[in-house]
């Protein structure tokens, strides 16, 4: 028997699994971080968070209308967190993309207006064009202003994004007014030939999310496989250097931004044609913004865009359970969201 051999040796896996422990991931340590600020947020209003958490994971599994539900509001979060991702990748904080959202989904009505008697599938592909054009066009307005007049994209989208909000409240009460005393709720419903077909008792339209992933999977391949990509994320950490290597900065933020809204566009272009089936308000619902989150927390990787949408749009719909079940308000969704954003901030800080 070799005496210099050991008696015992440790399993290949042991190392890794030691790196794990000493050096957590990011991603565990920010649910670790926002399950425990979440915790203590359910035990001041003495709720039990074991019931809240059942509820907030699972409960948009629960059913099948609840699972439609989530699928198509994770559908438009998925293309505005993977729009998101290209102007990150190109060091911009498109804040305006809320305002994206609304232009989209006022392109998407014009064709729907002005050529009802079109066949459906011409006037879907028509206004999900529309769409793309009134969120890239908007998106452009806001880089105008930051290469044009070097004005901030953060103050510039902000500033767009109320008067896009303005813009579509009066089209709803002025010339798209529709009669009766809810006429502020929206315009009036869409003819149901131009509902994008849904399946049979769900709200569930099977195209939008294929839509959604395919746009996800086009951003994945630009971002990591083409020289484009490249670019753009050589303009994101050094503009001024890129600009001196022969990469046209100014050309690759607005082609960025553009491709960015056109994104957002579609997803309000949707929510007009597969989900609210009218022009409403609100007709954005926040996920711009929340796309924003999503974003910060997979620090603008495509790859994990899909899951984490998914995650978040669980926790949304998953929450309107809590008021009747538990009594405990809604709002408890945006604070695990935000507490999980905040929590892989600071965890990345802590790392470096």
């Amino acid at each position: 028997m070799n005496k210099t051999q050991p008696i015992f040796s440790p399993p290949p896996w042991t190392p890794r699994l030691r790196q794990i422990i000493l050096r957590p991931s990011p991603l565990l340590l920010a649910l670790a971080g926002a399950l425990t600020l979440t915790t203590l947020v359910l035990l001041i209003a003495g709720v039990s968070p074991l019931a809240v958490y059942q509820i907030l994971f699972f409960g948009a599994f629960s059913t099948p209308v609840r699972f439609s539900d989530m699928v198509m509001l994770a559908t438009p979060l998925m293309l505005c967190a993977g729009g998101l991702t290209l102007t990150f990748a190109a060091g911009l904080y498109n804040l305006g993309i809320e305002g994206q959202v609304v232009l989209g989904a006022l392109g998407a009505m014009l064709p729907l207006r002005l050529f009802p008697e079109f066949p459906p599938p011409l006037l879907w592909a028509l206004s999900l064009s529309c769409a793309a054009g009134g969120g890239a066009l908007w998106a452009l307005l806001a880089t105008s202003l930051r290469l044009g007049a070097r004005v901030n994209e953060i103050f510039a989208g902000l500033g767009l994004n109320f008067l896009a909000s303005g813009l579509a409240l009066y089209l709803i009460l002025g010339p798209w007014r529709r009669s009766g005393a809810a006429a502020a709720s929206g315009t009036g419903l869409l003819p149901r030939d131009l509902w994008l077909p849904t399946l049979s008792g769900l709200r569930l339209a099977p195209l939008a999310p294929i839509i959604a992933i395919a746009a996800l999977a086009l951003v994945w391949w630009l971002l990591t496989r083409t020289r484009w990509g490249l670019e753009v994320r050589a303009v994101g950490l050094n503009a001024a250097a890129s600009d001196r290597m022969g990469v046209a900065a100014p050309w690759r933020i607005a082609q960025a931004m553009a491709s960015c809204g056109a994104l957002a566009g579609i997803a309000g272009g949707l929510q007009v044609i597969a989900v609210f089936h009218q022009l409403i308000p609100n007709v954005s619902s926040g996920v711009g913004l929340l796309g924003l989150l999503v974003v910060l927390l997979v620090l603008a990787r495509p790859i994990w865009v899909l899951p984490v949408s998914i995650a978040f749009a669980s926790f949304t719909i998953g929450s309107v359970q809590l008021p009747l079940a538990l009594g405990v308000d809604s709002s408890i969704a945006g604070v695990l969201q935000g507490a999980l954003v905040l929590s892989a901030l600071l965890a990345r800080g802590i790392r470096r």
